[in-house]
């Protein structure tokens, strides 16, 4: 690989460290660790004589400043290193655009204080676009670090029922996957013991924990059978190593909601379950600009006697 795929592979690991420590703000209570201030930290640049709250949240102002820095010096390497019209630019552009939103979205938490314990159906709402845009932004990451790294370019048009099929598994699983942010905020306002403040919230919240396991499983008999539909039209090692990988993984992934939801959603559980959902994606993204790069296995005439 050049220096160019490797610094964006691991601009994508970095940002999942980001994600997981933004999780163990909110799984902790911390996200009010800074007060309603933004982007400084109770009214100061660097806070003193922090508690264990503001420092939790401030490492993650301070990690979140560094991914953006990390995906803008991304965008500027590939202008220089790629000439006009290179889709490892549009990758990067997109990235940084996507990093811009989810910013003003954890600006927006703190700032109209959907944080901490606060029980309400905005904070739902918030943590599902915020998932959502999480999503968005790894998967320009990865097709940034994947064309940098030899991956096709792929049309987008004239795919057929292999794009629908592809359109249809990354849907399903960001659905999956802004299910099981709003599952985690149940969890953590039951941790917190703040579900009685607004009875009528906290208890639709808790009933939604329930439906994220019954997609989970649903989307799963989907993804088996539409990814090894998809290995076979359109057969490469790399899409075959990637689709038995996502579905085998994704099966284990299945047995750690099991255990999460035993364990009764310790913090350290919930941060191995969401490492794995990013990781799924990852690998269900890579699959699917793989496949959609594959042409078509064709189909041998039956010779005539």
């Amino acid at each position: 690989m050049t220096r160019f795929a490797k610094f964006a592979w691991g601009v994508l690991i970095y940002n999942l460290l980001v994600i997981l420590w933004g999780a163990f703000v909110r799984a902790t209570g911390s996200g009010a660790g800074c007060g309603s201030h933004w982007p400084t930290c109770n009214g100061e640049i660097i806070p003193r004589a922090a508690s264990v709250d503001t420092l939790i949240e401030f490492i993650h102002r301070v990690t979140s400043g560094v991914a953006f820095l990390l995906v803008l010096a991304m965008l500027i390497w590939a202008l220089r290193a790629y000439p006009r019209g290179h889709i490892v630019r549009l990758g990067a552009f997109f990235s940084l655009i996507f990093m811009v939103v989810e910013s003003l979205l954890g600006a927006g938490l703190v700032l109209f204080e959907r944080v901490a314990t606060d029980v309400s159906y905005a904070r739902a709402v918030w943590m599902a676009a915020h998932l959502l845009n999480t999503f968005i932004l790894l998967m320009w990451i990865t097709l940034t670090a994947w064309w940098a790294s030899g991956g096709a370019r792929f049309p987008l048009r004239g795919q057929g029922w292999t794009g629908l099929a592809v359109l249809g598994a990354l849907v399903l699983m960001a659905v999956i996957g802004m299910s099981g942010a709003v599952t985690a905020l149940g969890d953590t306002l039951l941790h917190l013991n703040v579900i009685h403040t607004n009875p009528i919230v906290g208890e639709t919240l808790l009933a939604l924990r329930v439906y994220h396991p019954t997609l989970a499983v649903g989307i799963a008999l989907y993804m088996i059978v539409v990814l090894t539909r998809l290995m076979l039209d359109r057969p490469s090692p790399t899409a075959f190593r990637l689709g038995v990988g996502f579905n085998l993984l994704y099966v284990a992934q299945l047995g750690l909601g099991l255990l999460n939801v035993w364990l009764k959603a310790p913090v350290w559980m919930q941060l191995v379950h969401l490492l794995v959902s990013d990781i799924l994606w990852i690998m269900l993204v890579v699959f699917s600009a793989t496949v959609l790069a594959t042409r078509p296995q064709e189909k041998v005439a039956p010779v005539q006697v």
